[in-house]
């Protein structure tokens, strides 16, 4: 019994391992952003987010810390200035696309309803995909497909609502961001806590170059797409 309890945890420390060490690429969404679900503050004022994270876009988004202390929200659940999230051992480093500096530019990428996105990243052999996502308005149905130079696989994932809390024992999910609050088109704060951002992790096939992924989704559901990471293969 001891010797697998050891082998287990040899496992598991030899997978959070990989994630830390192993390259991690960070993709280029520019092309397909199309939302700005993030307040900012810059010189001292509040740059309001205008196609959010519910409602179809339409009822609430997330502000940063520093416009939620500026909004006067103290102990606020919001996400952190810095956009960089590190390596841990659920998940490598990731950046989101929001910037209290950048008033102008898209942060995520939204689908509302039946849809696709599609999109390119540096062609290499890599062992695992992050997604950071979140669904409101319900889970939604997404359909994956890694493609290689020479295939094309398809993946099925169910994404739990962001207000739904991630099983400890889920393979494919975990938190990007954890129990974050949420803000109407005023800034007003609506729910102080219990949101999420969450990161589905896809394996790949190490031995195959992969150049491109599309993510599709069925009606129900309203979808962001904030950020894509991949682990290079050993």
């Amino acid at each position: 019994m001891r010797t697998v309890l050891a082998l287990s945890i040899y496992i598991l420390c030899l997978m959070d391992s990989q994630i830390l060490e192993n390259p991690a690429v960070q993709f280029d969404l520019s092309k397909i952003l199309n939302a700005r679900p993030v307040t900012v503050v810059t010189n001292h004022r509040l740059v309001t987010w205008t196609k959010g994270i519910d409602g179809n876009g339409l009822a609430d988004g997330y502000l940063t810390e520093s416009a939620a202390l500026f909004n006067g929200n103290k102990d606020a659940h919001a996400l952190p200035d810095n956009p960089l999230f590190e390596a841990n051992r659920s998940h490598p480093e990731i950046v989101l696309h929001y910037s209290n500096n950048d008033t102008l530019h898209n942060q995520a990428c939204s689908i509302s309803g039946a849809g696709e996105v599609q999109f390119t990243i540096p062609k290499a052999k890599y062992s695992s995909v992050f997604l950071a996502l979140t669904s409101a308005e319900g889970t939604s149905d997404l359909h994956i497909q890694l493609i290689y130079n020479n295939a094309i696989t398809t993946k099925e994932f169910v994404l739990p609502d962001y207000y739904q809390d991630i099983k400890p024992s889920d393979p494919n999910l975990s938190y990007l961001a954890h129990d974050l609050g949420k803000w109407g088109k005023k800034n007003n704060m609506t729910e102080k806590d219990h949101h999420n951002i969450d990161l589905l992790k896809i394996q790949a096939d190490p031995a195959r170059v992969l150049k491109g992924i599309r993510i599709s989704k069925t009606k129900p559901g309203y979808l962001v797409f904030w950020a894509a990471v991949g682990v290079k293969g050993s």
